[in-house]
């Protein structure tokens, strides 16, 4: 289970290349994405989640994709799932991305 975590971090990274400073770093049981210090996504289970806003949400709810949930008593309802035709495509998920992270450094 691990080594396939570790392959769709990596390839998530992969798709992540264009944004400068994008890294990830072990929490969660998970890895967190990090662009500098601002922390936009988290990588949990073969899964992807994306930091959202009161305007961002919604294009996530329209699609169904779920909030983060860590465990069944825990739901984070900030971060929603990123679906897979978004994660394979290097553009789209860059744009995702660059809204998760101004979506958090509004919050900061």
């Amino acid at each position: 289970m691990a080594s396939r975590d570790e392959s769709f971090k990596d390839f998530v990274l992969d798709q992540l290349q264009d944004l400068d400073g994008v890294e990830a770093r072990r929490m969660f049981g998970g890895h967190g994405l990090c662009q500098d210090e601002t922390f936009f996504g988290i990588i949990h289970k073969g899964r992807l989640y994306f930091k959202t806003d009161e305007h961002t949400v919604a294009t996530y709810r329209k699609i169904k994709m779920k909030p983060f949930r860590p465990n069944p008593k825990q739901t984070l309802r900030s971060y929603y799932q990123v679906p897979v035709e978004i994660i394979e495509d290097g553009d789209r998920l860059g744009a995702w991305a660059e809204a998760a992270i101004r979506c958090q450094r509004k919050k900061d």
